[in-house]
């Protein structure tokens, strides 16, 4: 059995109210208290008449001038840190936002159905943590922001640093004696108070987490975790007014509002993630918050293929890898949060450096690597100003991006007839398309296509060539590529499906069950490569894959790097993979 702690920054206020505590009257006189803990005598008046105010310290003055000032302390606080938390740690690991660490422990505790999410922050000594609220509201005060500064993303990026900067100054001059670090880490819970989401913020940091969710005051704050999927955390917010606050603020950052007239907001947090809040009565157990949260580090091909993750065979991976080289077009679908977009940016970053790349989301979540950032552009949607003005729609941006020059089209995801017009449109005059949409298997992709309320002609679907099902397994907590099937033209059936590469739920293995002919016909027709030479590239693509798997070159960056080089010089590359060389001899 382990036991899970917190880290306790205790301050010289902390140390001083302690001492005050034990004296008989508990009051002392300042100078010698000054001396005793090394504080210049004015700094600690000033702290004193600071901590007075905060109803915690008296500064009392004499009458007699032969007598001296004396502190006395008139409200003992009490720490009301809960007992540490003991089960067995299942995975631990640590995380930092804003010089502010903490420990991730995942817990199996006896007594509870589901593992736990505890959260390690620095707590603050009692008497610290008043005088940091009285260092927020002094702050508040002095740094002033405008509106418009919160909305826009970039500002809002400065306003921080501003902030943080001034947090630490106030800090340095207060507290000199305390260690730069932990001003650091003091400077960032302020950062965290003032414009951000508390606690919060530091399950924000946690890059395998997806959802955070509070379901109101009375319950503990959920996450959806990567690997051990939903579970309890240790965090809980106060009250449902602290929720309605932090839910308003997500609105004002995003231009919005909530209130009992508009109790529902959806919104984008300048980070890019997702966020959904509601008030209650609409919420009958109280105000809640949601926010689907993008990884800051996306996963590549590397990381599908490897043992970790197994979401797909590294010759599956190796063909998608070819199509995404020569242009074929490509829909990825299956349910909710079953790795639909992770999948389509792991795709992305295959693109080849000569294409002109053109991206259309809702939400901010694809990131390409360096390689390709010089001819991307992304476009994103607009909500309506609370006047029902200026709403830029996925069809809008659909539309102007066929003015682009686009040589890749790339949809975050297809939900209405529109814009699957617009899209199949775009395949038939010559642009690759990749996008996902809602469907459990290749022939369901079909029947939705053509069915209401999309429903299209089967003959639009001709320039769809290949379909890349995901499947989340929410008992294992596991995802996989499901299913890659072509859609093969023929003069019986206008488009039939032939799959190629299909998962064994029982024995989770993947297995090829098809030779393609669309595919290898379609490269064939516009390459001239035939079969034997589109073997030996998958070949050297599963060599390649391989050889970054083993050698940990997993970041977007990295594995765009060497694509990079392998669409210019892929013997390069080649070499370097069947001779197992570091990264540094290839980049």
């Amino acid at each position: 059995m382990a036991e899970v702690t917190s880290e306790v920054i205790l301050t010289k206020l902390d140390e001083i109210c302690e001492a005050l505590a034990s004296e008989k009257d508990q009051a002392a006189e300042l100078p010698a208290v000054a001396s005793r803990f090394g504080i210049d005598h004015n700094r600690l008046e000033r702290l004193g008449k600071i901590m007075q105010d905060m109803g915690i310290l008296e500064v009392m003055y004499p009458v007699n001038i032969l007598q001296k000032v004396q502190l006395k302390l008139k409200n003992k606080l009490v720490d009301e840190s809960k007992a540490p938390a003991t089960g067995k740690v299942v995975e631990s690991y640590k995380i930092e936002v804003n010089y502010v660490p903490s420990n991730i422990h995942i817990m199996d505790i006896k007594g509870e159905s589901r593992p736990l999410y505890l959260i390690s922050p620095p707590k603050l000594g009692p008497y610290t943590k008043v005088f940091m609220d009285y260092l927020r509201d002094e702050l508040a005060r002095v740094i002033t922001v405008q509106s418009e500064e919160i909305s826009d993303v970039r500002k809002f990026a400065d306003v921080r640093d501003k902030f943080y900067n001034a947090a630490f100054s106030k800090l340095s001059e207060e507290l000199p004696s305390l260690e730069e670090g932990k001003r650091r880490v003091l400077a960032g819970i302020l950062l965290h108070r003032m414009y951000g989401l508390g606690d919060i913020e530091m399950l924000m940091a946690d890059d395998w987490l997806e959802e955070v969710a509070v379901n109101g005051s009375s319950e503990p704050i959920s996450v959806y975790h990567r690997k051990f999927g939903w579970m309890k955390t240790n965090l809980r917010l106060e009250s449902e007014e602290e929720i309605y606050n932090y839910a308003a603020q997500i609105g004002r950052k995003a231009g919005r509002e909530i209130s009992l007239l508009a109790p529902i907001l959806d919104a984008h947090l300048p980070t890019g993630d997702r966020a959904n809040a509601t008030l209650f009565p609409v919420s009958s157990s109280g105000n809640t918050i949601t926010i689907r949260r993008f990884s800051r580090n996306p996963w590549t091909l590397v990381d599908f293929v490897g043992q970790k993750m197994n979401t797909l065979s590294n010759e599956m991976a190796a063909f998608l890898w070819l199509c995404m080289q020569y242009e074929i077009n490509t829909l990825i679908v299956g349910g909710t949060a079953s790795g639909k977009t992770s999948t389509l940016n792991t795709l992305c970053a295959l693109i080849p450096p000569s294409n002109r790349t053109i991206t259309i989301e809702d939400t901010r979540e694809l990131s390409l690597p360096k390689y390709l950032r010089w001819n991307w552009v992304p476009l994103t949607t607009r909500n309506a100003n609370p006047e029902g003005k200026g709403a830029v729609r996925m069809l809008d941006l659909m539309l102007a991006s066929l003015r682009m020059r686009p040589d890749r089209i790339v949809v975050g995801e297809i939900r209405r007839r529109r814009e699957a017009e617009v899209l199949f449109e775009a395949m038939h005059t010559g642009h690759a398309v990749c996008s996902t949409m809602h469907a459990d298997t290749a022939s369901q992709v079909l029947r939705r296509l053509t069915h209401p309320p999309i429903e299209l002609p089967m003959t639009e679907l001709e320039t769809l060539q290949l379909i890349v099902v995901q499947y989340r397994d929410r008992r294992k907590e596991i995802r996989r590529v499901y299913e890659i099937s072509e859609l093969v033209v023929s003069p019986v059936e206008a488009v039939s499906i032939n799959p190629l590469f299909k998962w064994k739920a029982r024995t989770d293995v993947f297995e090829k069950v098809n030779e393609s002919t669309r595919v290898l016909e379609d490269l064939n027709l516009h390459t001239g490569m035939n079969q034997d030479e589109i073997t030996k590239d998958i070949s050297d693509k599963m060599k390649i894959l391989d050889w970054m798997s083993k050698n940990g070159i997993r970041s977007v960056d990295d594995v765009g790097g060497v694509v990079g080089i392998y669409y210019k010089t892929p013997e390069v590359v080649l070499s370097a993979a069947e001779k197992n060389l570091p990264l540094d001899k290839v980049l």
